[in-house]
């Protein structure tokens, strides 16, 4: 099988089976482009004409020019591939032994509770550009939302009356998060404020419109978030999807269950939800010395 026609069939059974992002997608083609080019330059038209090494030489290459999570991204994109060819086409896979290196996982950057309290202390509620953005700002961190869950919240899936909001998350699943009674105060009066944005009924379906009566988009969000920031003393690099983080290590510092914890966030694999877990070490920690008996008595008492 020549090396295009078998691009084409991996891509259209990715696309067909829908096992990735649109935008996973892009980044799969990209690669799996380049490294067809690379294939083809090198005199092999055919796929069951690759071996080892010339994955080999082709990995050597990138080592040169990229970084190690971009080497290990082709990499993945390769064994991928050839596992497709061997399943689909009994062509055998020359890329088993492809190493692919694990990268180093970085602790989630957070606000402590006192930084979230600056941070929101910054707005003027009276003001409506200042109740506009604490409301959006405040919907991330108190529910833990996902910046696109939060521009694409639907007015009726906020239930201020009976504390709860639904969510649909990625893969278009639902979620139920409550809210915190503190909250619904001032979602209540960003409503109020909405109500006077409204034009025509236009977007009347989204609970975040600007004062143009337009869906609220990402990149305002994080505009809004950095104009506040820059009023605060914190000097930490924070996004929107880092009031997630917030969200997610405050609950577990106030003795959340992590499955509980994978629910809020909407993770289908607890393995991701996992990654706050480097804040129970200091709680953990406290209850031992709390709770066992050597640790109590200060050790084994002598006989």
């Amino acid at each position: 099988m020549i090396v295009e026609r078998a691009v084409e069939s991996y891509l259209r059974d990715l696309s067909f089976r829908k096992q990735k992002a649109q935008k996973t997608f892009i980044t799969y083609e990209h690669a799996l482009n380049i490294y067809a080019d690379y294939l083809l330059n090198s005199g092999i038209k055919n796929v069951e004409d690759i071996t080892y090494r010339d994955i080999q030489k082709f990995v050597s290459l990138l080592e040169k020019r990229y970084a190690r999570s971009s080497v290990n991204l082709y990499k993945v994109v390769i064994r991928s591939f050839h596992r497709f060819l061997d399943e689909r086409y009994d062509i055998a896979d020359v890329s088993n032994n492809v190493p692919i290196q694990k990268s180093e996982k970085h602790l989630p950057v957070y606000l402590s509770v006192k930084e979230i309290d600056e941070l929101m202390a910054v707005f003027n509620d009276e003001d409506q550009k200042d109740l506009y953005h604490h409301a959006i700002l405040e919907m991330i961190y108190a529910l833990g939302l996902r910046v696109s869950e939060c521009c694409n919240l639907l007015l009726n899936a906020v239930n201020l009356e009976e504390g709860v909001v639904k969510v649909q998350g990625k893969g278009n699943k639902i979620r139920i998060i409550p809210i915190p009674e503190g909250s619904i105060v001032l979602f209540k009066k960003y409503l109020a404020l909405r109500s006077l944005w409204l034009k025509n009924n236009k977007n009347r379906q989204y609970f975040f419109i600007n004062r143009n009566a337009n869906r609220l988009n990402p990149v305002y969000v994080e505009r809004a978030l950095n104009d506040a920031i820059n009023k605060t003393s914190i000097k930490k690099h924070i996004t929107p999807h880092k009031l997630r983080h917030s969200y997610a290590t405050h609950l577990l510092q106030g003795g959340a269950d992590l499955r509980v914890l994978q629910e809020l966030l909407g993770h289908s694999d607890i393995a991701t939800t996992e990654i706050y877990t480097h804040v129970n070490e200091e709680r953990l920690r406290d209850v031992y010395l709390k709770s066992h008996p050597l640790a109590k008595n200060g050790g084994r008492e002598n006989e």
